[in-house]
């Protein structure tokens, strides 16, 4: 059985950084915010283009895995705790069992947000838009009998998913305040009607 921890921390010493930034600047942290869409995008393009540019279906895929899994490093371990303040990981301890670990970052004494509401966009726009975008990919080489990229589209879908996943747990709290989230949602909408 695994737990669920959820633990309000300081990531780094960013607020003391932070802090001390101009607060005029709307992007705080622009070359994480580059690499956020960089990868993800250029994943796309690649997997969009590579027909044209090659023949030779390898070289494609490694390229597209490549990029792919430089974005959920990325992500995962950078433009998160940067962008939003959020990180995600999963713990094993000496007993052997697994647990999964979600953090924000702990709010300042001020009451202020040490990330700006331009890089949460950004963040929140490339997690959510690029793995819906990878499954209509799937759709599609599913649909027009491209096998062998599905195997490349599937790998998309489970790398940028599993990032949005742990994400959202962190935004959200454990799964049963997601699903209860869920629910409620759904039971308005139906009164709603």
């Amino acid at each position: 059985d695994s737990s669920d921890d959820i633990e309000d921390v300081s990531l780094f010493d960013a607020d003391d950084d932070a802090s001390r930034r101009s607060k005029k600047s709307k992007i705080r942290h622009p070359v994480a915010s580059f690499f956020h869409l960089f990868f993800r995008v250029s994943a796309i393009v690649v997997y969009l283009l590579c027909e044209l540019l090659t023949s030779s279906f390898i070289a494609c895929m490694v390229t597209i895995i490549l990029l792919l899994s430089c974005d959920f490093w990325a992500v995962k371990n950078v433009t998160g705790r940067l962008m939003v303040g959020l990180r995600w990981w999963n713990q094993v301890d000496d007993d052997g069992r697994s647990h999964w670990v979600f953090e924000a970052r702990k709010v300042s004494a001020q009451g202020s947000k040490t990330s700006s509401e331009a890089e949460s966009r950004i963040f929140w726009l490339g997690l959510i838009t690029c793995p819906m975008i990878w499954v209509i990919f799937a759709f599609s080489a599913l649909f027009s009998f491209k096998v062998k990229w599905l195997a490349v589209v599937v790998m998309g879908v489970v790398l940028q998913g599993a990032n949005l996943y742990g994400y959202i747990r962190c935004k959200v709290g454990s799964r049963k305040n997601l699903t209860s989230m869920a629910t409620n949602y759904l039971g308005k909408q139906f009164l709603r009607q």
